[in-house]
């Protein structure tokens, strides 16, 4: 019998939420689901004596110009973790432990530096999943990162803007890139379809800039308007949440393609705020509105006259929610999985 093609996919051990972690587990669920494959992920985190060292730098204001990213002597396989902010069934491992024959290895690009010590230097397969393009230079050892993705079998993307930020870094790999998609299901769990006078966020997002929105937006409120953060709380309250509300502010940075502002769409939410770059993919009016990083004073003009517009719901919304439902289907995201698969193994 032919010996199944592992997938294994790293990533971090943050308790707190994280889109990308997400789409990690999200991945290797339905890889698991594919007839001579599996898929298990690998949870990485600091150790005790190397969160100590960091923390004192900081302290001391040591210079943090050569950042060469968390190295092999500093980290360990956290055992039996699992994100449970979102219901999930993936195959944890346990251990850096890789099988030549048939592992093969994806890095976050946060972490793609630690694929010479685990991989490259052991003769492991690998590739590098770059959800930041902005996140490509995990190390200031560009000598490291170039022999890292030069190395790499494969670079998975998921939006335009991440390609370009891949081009952009390593030209001479474009071929490389493999593009994939991720799905979002709104209708993941059943909800009450009544919307409040709500406007919810995430502070997490740009905290400085969110909470002087907010302060400002709080004068010119109507009474019957309320505002709520959807800080820290799991997958199903951020979806109740978003369900209820009308109107969703997206402070989001730089970052390949934000998924808040998506799922807020398709929860009936009116988007206003920043693209993140990643977000030029999906963001077009009616649904979204477009503010520049930094300006709060038009972010809050462009909520005021959302809400004295009152108009939530028109043809033309529906249409565009439509799309956003096809272009980030459970269906296509399978498929650009196997098509994937099949090109790499």
């Amino acid at each position: 019998m032919e010996t199944k093609k592992n997938i294994i996919y790293l990533c971090d051990a943050e308790k707190k939420a994280s889109g990308g972690a997400k789409i990690i587990y999200q991945h290797s669920q339905i890889i698991n689901s594919f007839t001579g494959y599996s898929s298990e992920v690998l949870h990485i985190k600091l150790k005790k004596s190397a969160k100590w060292k960091i923390s004192l730098t900081k302290k001391i204001g040591l210079s943090n110009s050569n950042h060469h990213g968390w190295q092999l002597n500093q980290i360990k396989a956290l055992v039996n973790f699992k994100h449970n902010w979102f219901h999930n069934k993936i195959i944890i491992k346990n251990n850096f432990n890789f099988n030549p024959s048939k592992d093969l290895v994806i890095f976050p690009e946060i972490y793609a530096h630690l694929a010479e010590d685990l991989c490259i230097k052991k003769n492991i397969s690998y590739g590098i999943f770059v959800q930041n393009g902005y996140s490509i230079n995990s190390s200031s050892n560009l000598k490291l990162i170039n022999n890292v993705y030069n190395n790499a079998k494969f670079i998975l993307s998921y939006s335009k803007d991440i390609n370009e930020c891949i081009q952009l870094n390593f030209p001479n790999i474009t071929k490389k890139i493999v593009n994939i998609n991720i799905s979002i299901n709104s209708k993941k769990f059943s909800f009450n379809n009544k919307k409040k006078n709500l406007i919810t966020y995430m502070s997490r997002k740009l905290p400085n800039h969110s909470s002087k929105v907010i302060s400002i937006l709080k004068r010119y409120l109507p009474l019957k308007w309320k505002i709520k953060d959807l800080n820290n709380i799991s997958e199903k309250e951020v979806y109740r949440n978003l369900n209820q509300s009308k109107i969703f502010l997206s402070f989001s940075e730089l970052e390949g393609l934000g998924i808040p502002p998506l799922e807020a769409a398709l929860f009936n939410n009116h988007v206003i705020g920043y693209i993140g770059e990643g977000g030029k993919d999906y963001w077009k009016k009616p649904i979204f509105t477009k503010i520049s990083s930094g300006d709060i004073k038009k972010f809050v003009h462009e909520i005021v006259k959302k809400i004295k517009n009152k108009n939530f719901t028109n043809k033309n919304l529906a249409v565009q929610r439509k799309k956003i439902r096809e272009d980030y289907s459970l269906k296509k995201e399978t498929i650009s999985l196997k098509k994937f698969l099949r090109k790499i193994i």
